[in-house]
């Protein structure tokens, strides 16, 4: 299950050092939509290994300039309160997938 979080419920989870799976994403982006069921349904397939995380650039603009996102959708995966690596635009499903289970 994809949540969506603001800053603070971010950095929180950061703290925890909890693997997270975070989409930066924005209403208006044709890509990111087209990216949201990818995401969701890669929630259930990784759940209990990853958190996956939904942040709005628009609603969250301090995010995005601490972590540099000039392009969305910008998937990046947290493992131990670090950044671990980042996928920018759309990808199919199955290579998702793959983006993600080298990096949880």
């Amino acid at each position: 299950m994809v949540q969506n979080f603001d800053t603070a419920a971010f950095k929180a989870a950061l703290e925890e050092k909890k693997t997270l799976v975070v989409d930066f994403y924005a209403d208006w982006c044709g890509p990111c939509r087209m990216l949201a069921p990818v995401i969701d349904a890669l929630s259930e397939d990784f759940a209990g290994e990853a958190q996956f995380v939904k942040i709005n650039v628009d609603d969250n603009p301090d995010l995005a300039r601490e972590y540099s996102i000039m392009s969305i959708p910008c998937v990046m995966v947290f493992k131990d309160g670090k950044l671990a690596d980042k996928n920018l635009g759309f990808i199919p499903k199955a290579a998702m997938k793959e983006f993600i289970q080298k990096n949880i």
